[in-house]
């Protein structure tokens, strides 16, 4: 089975982009702007106005083989905070506004159906759930950020990053809140 790919905005894309570099499986992330107005607004500038309807995401690829579409969604849900629109951690805006965009009706049902459980979960879910209609790359120097910038800002704790590294993900146990999965695993 070939490599797949899904685009993923959680907040800030340096922090995602680190976070699914060190996921198994994961053969490929691109830190970019997605589902936004046009090619031309597609730039960190325009984009932080605020008004072009870019999210800061990570197109991230994948190896079936080694890991599934859930896991990488666990991890997803793992780290945001699914009730804040636009904003996560100290980022606010519409560019940093959380959501799934599927780029298959496979991916899509998929999507949908660890979205709904999660969502039930809280009172207010603020998870954009729609089609990739368009991504284009960010910057050179927004790609690969917290590698030369060890020290830069990310919404994502090193523990949350690095337990998520480690977890032990099984398809079938994806039956609760993610973020409450991993809390009760590090815990132990």
């Amino acid at each position: 089975m070939k490599d797949q790919t899904i685009c993923l905005a959680g907040g800030c894309f340096w922090g995602m982009e680190a976070l699914y570099r060190r996921l198994p499986g994961v053969t490929d992330v691109v830190c970019g702007y997605a589902n936004g107005d046009s090619a031309a607004h597609a730039n960190y500038e325009d984009v932080c106005t605020g008004i072009t309807g870019f999210r800061e995401a990570v197109q991230v690829t994948w190896d079936p083989a080694e890991t599934s579409l859930e896991a990488l969604l666990f991890a997803f849900f793992a780290v945001v905070d699914v009730e804040l629109p636009n904003r996560q951690g100290a980022d606010i805006g519409t560019q940093y506004q959380t959501g799934i965009y599927w780029m298959s009706p496979d991916q899509e049902e998929r999507v949908r159906a660890v979205a709904d459980m999660e969502a039930a979960a809280v009172p207010f879910f603020a998870v954009e759930r729609k089609p990739l209609e368009t991504f284009f790359p960010a910057e050179e120097s927004h790609q690969r950020y917290l590698e030369k910038h060890p020290r830069g800002y990310c919404h994502i704790s090193p523990a949350r990053r690095s337990a998520l590294e480690r977890f032990p993900f099984r398809r079938q146990d994806y039956t609760r809140p993610a973020r409450q999965l991993l809390a009760t695993w590090m815990e132990r």
